[in-house]
């Protein structure tokens, strides 16, 4: 049944991907955000220095006596100094006239009065950060307005971006392996309760159908509830099926057992040979219709028991004894003899019905095809492995058909004539099979059918 069961993938992979890839688009968006706040922050202390600077120099700036003078101050540009020397721009103007600095510096003519703007340009080859403000002057009957802009190059803030960056790709890092190991370790809590139930069933024997009991996690519960029914269900199915087996075994022999009586009965009364030749043929039937209903029944009973075995300590030679103990009366009749061999006791495990059902088949196919005045051997042996191996000396197994014989309702070439159903040696291939072993078939040299069963 697992062979053909069909799986849509692994639910362990399939949680474990996803979060693995929802802790992928976190750190990236952890990184993104975290570098654009730290670039925006950094961008803001260098446009607080230009503002600075651009301050000092409208501070510095008057009018006298009609002309506007600036003592350009050293500290204005001297507070812009940074590790990586950035190059230093400035442009005065006043009334949109050049006065000092760098004519070709682009100045935001736009920015009000006691404001400053910042723009980003190319200033020399070069990217700057520029902050222009301006302020109006007055003067004795005069008043003017002084346009100020300071740029500086970003190469200092690129090197402090590329270390924020670095570190947190580094922190990013770090977040991304804590995140996959945690995922890791949340699929293993999660599946944990389904594997634990898995094995609970797996681990139960064949006819352990009791309910799951144990606690579960709340989004299982229906899955167990649905299982608990299942197999109750299947339980009573079970117990049905044994109760409805041993009922029609009993329901079908007892008739057929009293209509043979009742045959044999009338046939000694029966004095005309046309009549009493009827009678042997019905007779006859009915053993046919007797024995195929019996092994039907018992291989209905093999197929409900073989995943169902009721495994028990047991000895295979008292259990070989006491069926050729009971066979004996049928041997007798037909003038051959039952003969034992190998070892005195061989312990074993396993259902005592189903092994006795399956030698009691092949001791009594050996009958039906031994010739009278013969001998039936059955040997035991402990090693190599297990193994009980009845051999007679009748006309043996069709070579070209041996492959198939042990295929249920498949009967030799050289059974016509001989009352059977061809299920013996499907029931005890199912057995051997239900314990692990096989069924072999084949032929002695001196002539005469053997078949081993290997458990």
């Amino acid at each position: 049944m697992s062979d053909n069961l069909r799986t849509s993938g692994s639910l362990r992979i399939r949680l474990t991907v996803t979060l693995i890839a929802g802790a992928t688009l976190l750190t990236v968006l952890l990184f993104l955000l975290v570098h654009s706040y730290a670039a925006r922050i950094a961008q803001q202390g260098q446009d607080e220095v230009l503002e600075a600077s651009v301050t000092s120099i409208l501070d510095a700036a008057v009018i006298r006596d009609g002309v506007v003078e600036i003592d350009f101050p050293y500290a204005s540009l001297s507070m812009l100094s940074t590790p990586a020397d950035d190059r230093i721009f400035y442009a005065i103007r006043q009334d949109n006239a050049f006065l000092s600095g760098y004519p070709d510096l682009p100045l935001d003519m736009t920015a009000d009065a006691g404001t400053t703007s910042h723009i980003t340009a190319v200033m020399s080859n070069a990217t700057v950060r520029i902050a222009t403000s301006s302020r109006m002057l007055i003067g004795q009957n005069t008043s003017t307005i002084i346009r100020v802009a300071v740029a500086q190059t970003q190469d200092s803030l690129s090197v402090t971006l590329a270390g924020i960056a670095r570190n947190v790709t580094l922190f990013g890092a770090a977040f991304f392996i804590l995140a996959v190991a945690m995922s890791f370790r949340v699929t293993a809590s999660t599946i944990g309760p389904l594997q634990r139930l898995t094995g609970s069933v797996t681990r139960r024997g064949p006819q352990d159908l009791r309910p799951v009991e144990g606690p579960v996690p709340t989004e299982m519960a229906p899955l167990v509830s649905s299982l608990n029914s299942l197999m109750q269900r299947l339980d009573q199915s079970l117990t049905q099926s044994e109760d409805f087996i041993a009922e029609a075994a009993h329901r079908v022999r007892t008739p057929l057992a009293t209509v043979r009586t009742y045959a044999e009965t009338t046939l000694q009364r029966v004095e005309k040979e046309e009549n009493r030749q009827a009678m042997r043929a019905m007779i006859r039937a009915i053993d046919e219709s007797s024995r195929a209903a019996g092994q039907l029944l018992d291989h209905a009973m093999i197929t409900f028991r073989a995943d169902h075995l009721e495994c028990r300590p047991l000895d295979l030679a008292d259990l070989v004894t006491e069926l050729v103990q009971g066979l004996t009366p049928v041997a007798d009749m037909k003038d051959i003899g039952l003969f034992v061999h190998g070892e005195p006791s061989m312990p074993y495990s396993g259902d005592p019905i189903l092994l006795q059902n399956a030698l009691r088949n092949l001791v009594d196919n050996a009958l039906k095809y031994a010739p009278g005045d013969s001998r039936i051997d059955i040997s035991m042996h402990n090693s190599p492995e297990i193994s009980i191996q009845v051999c007679d000396q009748g006309p043996g197994f069709p070579p070209d058909e041996i492959s198939k014989l042990s295929e249920r309702f498949t009967r030799g070439c050289n059974a016509e004539g001989t009352i059977g159903s061809g299920l013996g040696l499907t029931i005890a291939q199912d057995v051997a099979q239900a314990h692990g072993g096989t069924l072999h078939l084949g032929n002695k040299p001196e002539g005469g059918a053997c078949v081993t069963l290997f458990l």
